[in-house]
């Protein structure tokens, strides 16, 4: 069953009335509706506040990594394990093809269900994930394969365990090494990007996000807990961070805003997963036409450029 949000519950009595006019064989009535649909989408989803995207990035029907990867690739194999501890199931690898481009994708799993969020760890991966996807990422520089990352974690997690195997050397060793990885890099913010967690598979040479997606260095939560000890003030912590796609453009901290269909990632999962996949190809072919060097030059300007500001 679909799950709608406070600002959708005009979208769901209108779904709603549709199912009702198509199982009357009323096709008047359900193309009236239908046109109702669409304006009340435009209306609803194109005046979100900051919040409402958040609760979208959030949402319990959005697409994970793995739902994407299903979607976009086929002929695929996973990968696992980091080779020194254990297979971290929140951070998952896939060798296989988009379209005819041979590709490999890492990405961060939530899982859905008690049992399968659990596996997953809530989409938090342990140091030995980071190390894992650092291992496939030198494996697709080996041979020379393009590099798709999906972040989508709330953070890494903070566990005693993780910190006992050193969580911030892994997070610290995956920013050099993937700075300094020799070949395609594209990364794309699916849903949540949290903290160290999301930068740790967030270095490419285009990183991207979906436009109902956020990136934070902390959690609005997490603010609003710190700065203000009230969990009210959430909302007025997520204007004030500039967490969302079109925050991030306009301070160009990121390359681009990847247009999913207009009602959400959660409602139209392959127009998504087609939007990612568009996106990727064009950045393959952009950057397949630079040098390996001009390709490592523009990376290195785009990562020392972050946060530059002129008075």
């Amino acid at each position: 069953m679909a799950t709608y949000l406070d600002f959708e519950q005009k979208i769901k009595q209108i779904q709603e009335d549709i199912i009702s006019a198509e199982v009357r064989h009323d096709k008047h009535a359900a193309e009236i509706l239908q046109n109702d649909l669409d304006k009340e989408v435009a209306k609803t989803y194109k005046n979100l506040s900051p919040y409402q995207e958040l609760q979208l990035a959030r949402h319990a029907d959005r697409p994970y990594a793995l739902d994407y990867i299903n979607l976009l690739m086929h002929d695929k194999v996973e990968l696992h394990g980091d080779r020194h501890f254990a297979d971290d199931a929140a951070i998952v690898c896939y060798m296989g093809y988009i379209g005819d481009q041979r590709t490999i994708v890492i990405g961060e799993q939530k899982g859905r269900g008690t049992k399968n969020k659990l596996k997953r760890n809530f989409g938090m991966p342990n140091p030995e994930g980071y190390r894992k996807a650092l291992r496939v990422a030198k494996l697709a520089e080996k041979f020379n394969i393009p590099l798709l990352m999906l972040i989508d974690t709330p953070g890494a997690y903070p566990g005693l365990g993780a910190e006992e195997r050193n969580q911030s050397e892994a997070i610290a060793r995956n920013l050099l090494e993937l700075a300094q990885l020799n070949t395609i890099t594209v990364s794309v913010v699916i849903g949540e990007g949290g903290s160290g967690g999301a930068l740790a598979i967030g270095v490419a040479d285009k990183l991207a996000m979906m436009r109902y997606s956020v990136f934070s260095v902390i959690s609005p939560e997490g603010c609003s807990a710190i700065l203000w000890n009230d969990p009210s003030k959430v909302e007025a912590a997520t204007k004030a961070l500039k967490i969302t796609s079109s925050d991030l453009k306009e301070l160009d901290l990121i390359d681009d805003i990847i247009d999913e269909p207009l009602i959400g990632a959660h409602r139209n999962k392959e127009g998504a997963a087609d939007a990612i996949g568009d996106y990727f190809l064009k950045c393959v072919n952009e950057l397949s036409a630079l040098s390996s060097e001009e390709r490592m030059e523009k990376r290195y300007s785009r990562l020392t450029g972050m946060g530059a500001y002129a008075e």
